[in-house]
């Protein structure tokens, strides 16, 4: 259910933005956009803080970002959205794909997707998913605004990403300790302060190459915790 709230506000949202994409100049876009990119930002720091020992996101962003350079992800989720953009949108679309990537990673990157998520498939409880639902709105109305359709197709990786942490939390949840958590959360903030970067054109980083920094770095406090008790 928390999904399918997700899903709704982030079309609603969406929907909103692009009413009123076409009658805003090209200057209040950017404008628009030089905002997003600086709480962008601000998000990632608070996220990013949440660390207890720096070097475990560190761990998890270097492997996980290997692990993304060479699978190429930024470059699959670029195609991908290309191949959006020809089908639904036409060629011409400007900001397609930065408007599909840059909602993705900042509706699917966080505490809220993980934590809702499981609060979800194991009791039904879905409102830290809600409370999610209803600031991705809001977000999905200014980038929309600012980016265009892009933004709406970001409802693929919401059901595809939160959808399957929610289906899968009865196996997940154990593995989750707060320690987990915590520094899972830190890797997503940082990734979330390289996308207020490119947001703001002071440096192009692919970001998406280091999403699986999210994956890895749970392993890496699992092994730091087995350490500490052997030795």
């Amino acid at each position: 259910m928390g999904t399918v709230i997700n899903v709704i506000t982030v079309v609603l949202g969406s929907a909103l933005g692009l009413l009123i994409r076409s009658r805003i100049s090209e200057e209040l876009k950017k404008h628009i956009l030089n905002g997003i990119g600086l709480v962008t930002i601000l998000i990632g720091v608070q996220l990013g803080l949440k660390s207890e020992n720096i070097l475990i996101p560190l761990g998890g962003l270097l492997i996980g970002g290997i692990i993304g350079y060479l699978i190429k992800i930024e470059k699959a989720l670029e195609n991908a959205a290309d191949s959006l953009k020809k089908r639904f949108s036409g060629k011409n679309s400007i900001g397609f794909s930065e408007g599909f990537i840059t909602a993705s990673l900042i509706f699917c990157v966080g505490p809220l997707t993980v934590l809702g998520s499981i609060n979800d498939g194991i009791s039904g409880d879905y409102q830290l998913l809600a409370i999610k639902s209803v600031l991705d709105g809001f977000t999905s109305i200014a980038l929309a605004a600012a980016f265009g359709v892009g933004v709406l197709f970001s409802i693929i990786p919401i059901i595809v990403i939160q959808g399957g942490f929610t289906l899968f939390a009865s196996y997940l949840s154990p593995f989750f300790s707060n320690e987990v958590i915590n520094e899972t959360t830190a890797v997503g903030g940082i990734i979330i302060i390289g996308l207020g970067i490119t947001i703001l054109e002071l440096r192009k980083i692919s970001n998406a190459n280091f999403l699986p920094a999210i994956f890895i770095t749970p392993l890496i406090v699992k092994a730091v915790i087995i350490l500490k008790q052997i030795f």
